[in-house]
């Protein structure tokens, strides 16, 4: 008997390795209708990241929310089916399954098909790339009266942008790495390292901009032994990035035709980094400037989704992420955090949580934009009105006030 016991005992134990368990990570909410989350496969090919991991949908489903994961959206990530069902998230099998839950989360903007599967007022949080946002997209949201949030215009309670700032952080974390791939003679650059070494100078890189993705790019180019110059009209953001680099003596200078034109000339990388909140990135390297450079000099133009910093920049992405112009190495890939899609996940899971945590506790979407101003800066559609003031002057529509709409209680 003690025997077939002790089988018995290794065969559940065996069993419960391969099959969802309960676990008790929270307080179970009591709500009669729980908030329904659509976490669907990214169709983009240049879109690995996703929106939720394994635990932070534990942390929701235990919570009372019920979260509904398309099959294989946590393949480029490595988070199989498996750790998502053992998360308590159920597994669909289509995307229009995903699609037609309370609210979607996604990553890459939603496509007009994808749109057509959503339910009539309901949710939708994503990107929202503001130069290549298609009109077609904004009929066919308002047409079913979604509700449509781009998550790089949420803001936290002190109006700082969370999502922007974390992928900024790994933006500009990354792009050194980049810039090394293409300094490399096998991939068409000058054959040249990024930092010197004894008796061979180090390479010599310029930033433009002194935001977030400056001031990690600055911390990797050091590092790694380059001469750096860090470029930006406002004077308290390259006082800050010395205190934060704890580098006095790096050179820093105001945006100045004379002196851009004269490091350019002789920069081998240079960085766009401006970073401007709900509006088009202005133009502040013209294409005579960049045809003054080096040959196989190489530009990055991280703020390519806002329109890009250089007059000769056009959007690239993973497949093909780089051309020449005037003998310039380009590289404009939107979604840089894509290359790093875990790390970037992980990142997003954590801010989404928190965002998703709050809106169930407020019982839905609704609620939370008449509570949450902050929510609210995040909207640009809302039951069939434009709320964004840079989406309605660029496919000139009439732009609702959203503040006044809540108000009326519509």
């Amino acid at each position: 008997m003690g025997k077939q016991r002790e089988g018995f005992e290794k065969a559940t134990e065996s069993y419960s390795q391969f099959h969802p368990q309960e676990v008790m990570e929270g307080p179970v909410s009591k709500k009669g209708n729980p908030l329904k989350i659509g976490l669907p496969k990214e169709l983009n090919p240049d879109e690995k990241r996703c929106a939720l991991r394994p635990g932070a949908v534990s942390i929701l489903v235990n919570n009372g929310v019920e979260v509904l994961v398309e099959s294989k959206t946590g393949q480029h990530v490595n988070h199989l089916d498996q750790e998502y069902a053992d998360a308590g998230a159920t597994i669909v099998y289509t995307h229009k399954e995903a699609m037609e839950a309370d609210l979607v989360i996604k990553i890459a903007s939603p496509t007009v098909e994808e749109i057509s599967y959503m339910k009539k007022n309901k949710a939708i949080i994503s990107a929202i790339h503001m130069r290549d946002i298609q009109k077609s997209v904004l009929t066919a949201l308002n047409a079913k009266k979604i509700t449509a949030l781009g998550f790089e215009l949420l803001e936290d309670k002190v109006g700082g942008l969370p999502l922007v700032r974390a992928m900024s952080e790994i933006a500009g974390s990354t792009v050194m790495l980049i810039a090394a791939e293409y300094l490399s003679s096998y991939n068409g650059g000058k054959g040249i390292i990024l930092g010197g070494i004894t008796g061979v100078p180090p390479s010599k890189v310029v930033i433009l901009g002194a935001g977030t993705v400056a001031e990690y790019a600055a911390r990797n180019a050091i590092g790694m032994g380059a001469e750096v110059k860090v470029f930006d009209n406002a004077i308290y953001k390259l006082r800050r990035l010395k205190k934060e680099l704890n580098l006095p003596h790096l050179f820093t200078s105001a945006f100045d035709s004379t002196s851009i034109q004269e490091a350019l000339s002789r920069a081998d990388i240079v960085i766009g980094a401006v970073h401007t909140h709900g509006t088009r990135t202005p133009s502040i390297v013209t294409e005579e400037m960049v045809a003054s450079m080096r040959e196989n000099s190489i530009i990055i133009d991280v703020c390519i989704d806002q329109g890009g910093c250089f007059e000769t920049s056009e959007p690239t992405n993973h497949r093909h992420p780089v051309y020449k112009k005037h003998g310039v190495i380009h590289y404009c890939v939107p979604n840089i955090a894509s290359r790093v899609s875990r790390t970037a996940t992980a990142a997003i899971s954590n801010i989404f949580t928190t965002t998703l945590m709050k809106l169930n506790d407020e019982g839905s979407v609704d609620t939370m934009m008449r509570r949450h101003s902050w929510f609210t800066k995040g909207v640009y559609t809302y039951k069939g009105c434009v709320t964004n003031q840079m989406i309605a002057e660029k496919f000139d529509l009439p732009l609702k006030n959203l503040d006044l709409i809540l108000a009326a209680g519509i």
